[in-house]
């Protein structure tokens, strides 16, 4: 009655899978403290907890607080800036 699971590959023309597993690889909690957003400036995911809103553009967006360069510092080294 149920199917074997098939793999994803891609077809020779390189365009199009064969089938491709649903869902998102950012996980599939939008809330709570598995939940990412991209940034605005950099592009990179990150938890929410580490974005803040800035208007640009006349529209409120999430941009990484206090700026991308020390966050990314914050998470190499270990740390959350926001603490």
């Amino acid at each position: 009655m149920s199917r074997a699971p098939t793999k994803s590959t891609v077809l020779d023309d390189g365009l199009h899978y064969k089938a491709k597993v649903s869902g998102s690889p950012f996980g599939s909690n939008s809330f709570g403290g598995t939940a990412t957003m991209s940034c605005f400036l950099c592009g990179k995911h990150r938890n929410r907890s580490l974005l803040g809103k800035r208007n640009l553009f006349g529209k409120s967006q999430s941009v990484c607080a206090p700026s991308c360069k020390e966050v990314e510092a914050g998470i190499v080294a270990g740390t959350s800036p926001m603490s």
